[in-house]
């Protein structure tokens, strides 16, 4: 590889940058100063000068940032545009690095509130692997990259969006239907089915909860050609239904699925499929038992390394955790994240760790915003949508005082 003598120039639409073909190296190889090199890292060429038609004021900062780890924004510079140039370089990972630590749940801060142009109130929100998300308003969904740019909108018209999930950070999956009051609509992205609930597993399928003709159940779809590969039929009378919530059990091949809204009003259902045979090999049903204080249950989610099913009720009670409170909670909602357990009640996200799953912290803001209605986690942000119209915020872990990438 190039030594720190190897000096490398640069026209930037008429300014002049020198650097060392030690400093480019730093770049990854996919970068546009990555591509400059051969296989072992040396230069491909002895150009006398590389010209490079973009903005030249970003141009040493990104330089700066490959030289030193560190990222110094002068105050006259808009941040969203360096971003837009660390995109095209291919240094947006190192422009992350150097402005936020890996996610932190015990450290996070509130970064910024985002309120939207769409009117009706928002319904679910998801974010992205890259650190963007995607927020559902009635009929819209409406993407965020990573700078929180808005993107074009995605308008279904006349159909009600139920979910949002992403395959990768340029692919997402909506799950929707044309007339909610109306269980035989369907939507084209399903077949036939209404599909509601949405999961995604590692070996590249989309299970997705779904309702047709008179048809109740669990259907998987193939995420790269589309076309449905499984089904677990329910019966309109049974217990499972239409399941308001699924997850894959990768280690154990099954599919969670629960119903938290049964007709009898109390009753919920709870039940791991295994979709190879189409048998149920584990079920819970609550039929009004005084578990979990005949409270009907609000939201559950598999503890797959800790054998165990975590279920959260509209009293605050966990299954495993007790977080009684005065307030009726609303919205409640449960995340699995890096073996951390994230639980939603009211305005706060609160989080727990350890054997024991003890809490460690929790967040949300001082004042405004309402209950939080849905959270996501992804690229190492959390963020979290306010029952009042269209607010969701973004938190993030600060780097540490004085921290030098």
């Amino acid at each position: 590889m190039g030594t720190q003598t190897d000096k490398v120039r640069f026209d930037v639409r008429g300014k002049i940058f020198e650097t060392t073909a030690t400093t480019l190296a730093s770049a990854p190889r996919n970068s546009v100063f990555g591509a400059m090199f051969d296989d072992e890292w040396n230069l491909q060429d002895n150009k006398e000068e590389y010209f490079m038609d973009r903005n030249p004021d970003f141009f040493p900062v990104l330089l700066d940032l490959l030289g030193t780890g560190e990222l110094n924004i002068p105050p006259n510079l808009s941040e969203k545009l360096l971003f837009k140039e660390a995109h095209y370089y291919g240094l947006l990972e190192h422009v992350r690095t150097a402005k936020f630590s890996e996610f932190n749940c015990n450290r996070l801060r509130l970064a910024s509130s985002f309120k939207g142009q769409s009117s009706g109130n928002c319904t679910a929100i998801s974010a992205s692997p890259s650190g963007g998300c995607a927020v559902a308003h009635s009929r819209i969904v409406r993407l965020y990259d990573w700078t929180l740019e808005e993107h074009l909108p995605i308008n279904f018209n006349y159909q009600i969006v139920n979910n949002i999930g992403w395959i990768d950070s340029e692919n997402i999956v909506i799950s929707a239907c044309k007339r909610p009051e109306r269980e035989d609509s369907g939507l084209a992205l399903f077949n036939s089915f209404t599909a509601g609930a949405l999961c995604f597993n590692s070996d590249g399928k989309i299970a997705a909860s779904c309702i047709g003709t008179g048809i109740y159940g669990t259907g998987v779809w193939d995420q790269v050609t589309g076309k449905q590969t499984d089904f677990f039929p329910e019966l309109v009378w049974s217990p499972l239904r239409y399941p308001d919530r699924i997850q894959w059990l990768n280690g154990r091949k099954c599919l969670l699925a629960a119903n938290f809204y049964l007709p009898k009003g109390n009753d919920s259902c709870i039940s791991l499929l295994d979709l190879r045979n189409k048998s149920k090999v584990w079920s819970w049903y609550d039929d009004k038992k005084a578990s979990l204080r005949q409270g009907p249950v609000y939201d559950a989610i598999a503890m797959e390394d800790n054998n165990s099913i975590c279920v959260v009720n509209q009293y605050d009670d966990l299954g495993f955790l007790d977080l009684r409170s005065t307030v009726e909670p609303r919205y409640p909602r449960l995340k699995l994240h890096e073996g951390q357990l994230f639980s939603c009640i009211n305005d706060r996200v609160s989080m727990f760790c350890g054997p024991d799953w003890f809490s460690t912290s929790s967040i949300g803001r001082i004042c405004g915003g309402g209950a939080i209605r849905d959270f996501s986690i992804g690229g190492d942000r959390l963020f979290a949508l306010h029952s009042e119209e269209n607010i969701f915020d973004m938190w993030e872990t600060p780097l540490p005082p004085n921290w030098v990438v």
